[in-house]
């Protein structure tokens, strides 16, 4: 058994990593911290974890994670950068949660996260964890920078377009919709029920955070500047992501064949028969992103549907898909579940 430590773990996305890894058949959780939680237990906090996880939060304790041999940090921007390299220089993999490894430009970086970065040769080395385009250097990496949510339902759902070169990347449109956990478990009016239940509007429209991340992975993959417009949605639930994709595709490519035939061997994402109009709750609590490529009125005009559980598959659940490539485990090891419903 491979031992796991996770800082941070008092967020949506912590105990998101605790409730899959608890029953995950080839790891143990060791060491679960929390500074402001430190001797307390997990599972008076989460009850859902209660004879699952029988740990107590404690402080951060360098010497003590690096008896693990890999550590996720579930923490807020501007933390995995700090003690890291602490951590890797003792042998231990790294996976950060957050996006503090995410933008390789460390201007940009800086830029939309307010701060100076305390690591900058480590943003280079850093492998970014979307395993349907980077497995094979995930395999070798010591630290992985997990996507953000809204970059990964984008890129699944764009991907076989800009690999084929037939996209036309002048003015992509990623109109995209997220449940309220997205924004964290801090304290925030906006995402009080009684503020998000019954309303839907948009944020950020003027610039997010996820835009140079989605931006940059474009880019890499069509190996030309991708013109981006993102808008962010906020939707009164509590998870999932919805990702109405636009672009122009010239008519003589079957889009449904080139969607099928790119993620044929992919576990966790699924293109949904043609016609399909995947919802959120088909995907809730799973790692699977579901995908459906349409073409209105056979025109050039082409719109993607791509939807994910922003807890799972955008942060906890393909945090662990990268933690089983990075470990030499099956990569669905702990994975395969049905979504639930209702």
């Amino acid at each position: 058994m491979k031992k796991i430590g996770i800082i941070g773990a008092t967020g949506y996305t912590g105990v998101e990593l605790l409730r899959i890894l608890a029953t995950h058949p080839k790891v143990a959780v060791t060491q679960v911290t929390s500074r402001s939680n430190a001797g307390s237990r997990v599972d008076a906090m989460f009850a859902n974890l209660r004879g699952f996880i029988d740990l107590e939060f404690s402080e951060p304790d360098i010497d003590k994670l690096s008896e693990c041999d890999l550590v996720f940090f579930a923490t807020p921007n501007g933390i995995a950068m700090k003690s890291a390299k602490a951590l890797l220089d003792n042998g231990v993999k790294v996976i950060d949660l957050a996006a503090d490894y995410r933008i390789k430009d460390l201007s940009v970086w800086e830029k939309w996260y307010g701060m100076q970065h305390a690591s900058p040769d480590l943003v280079e080395s850093a492998v970014y964890g979307l395993p349907e385009i980077n497995r094979q250097y995930i395999k070798n990496a010591e630290l992985v920078a997990n996507p953000g949510c809204y970059p990964t339902a984008v890129t699944l759902g764009l991907l076989p377009m800009l690999e084929a070169g037939i996209a036309d990347i002048s003015g992509i449109i990623a109109d995209c919709k997220s449940g309220a956990s997205g924004a964290g478990r801090k304290a925030n009016v906006g995402t009080l029920l009684s503020e998000a239940s019954g309303n839907f509007k948009a944020y950020a429209v003027d610039g997010h955070r996820h835009h140079p991340e989605i931006a940059q992975t474009l880019s890499l993959i069509s190996e030309s500047t991708v013109n981006l417009t993102f808008v962010p949605h906020l939707l009164p639930m509590i998870r999932g992501i919805h990702a109405t994709l636009y672009t122009q595709v010239d008519t003589q490519h079957d889009l449904q064949a080139l969607y099928e035939k790119r993620y044929a061997d992919e576990p966790f994402v699924d293109v949904m028969p043609p016609g399909s109009h995947p919802e959120t709750r088909s995907v809730k609590g799973s790692n699977v992103c579901r995908i459906s490529p349409h073409r209105p009125d056979d025109r050039k005009q082409v719109v993607v549907l791509s939807v994910i559980d922003n807890l799972v598959k955008g942060a906890a659940g393909q945090a662990i898909q990268n933690m089983n490539i990075m470990l030499g485990f099956a990569e669905t090891d702990g994975l395969v579940v049905p979504a639930l419903l209702p």
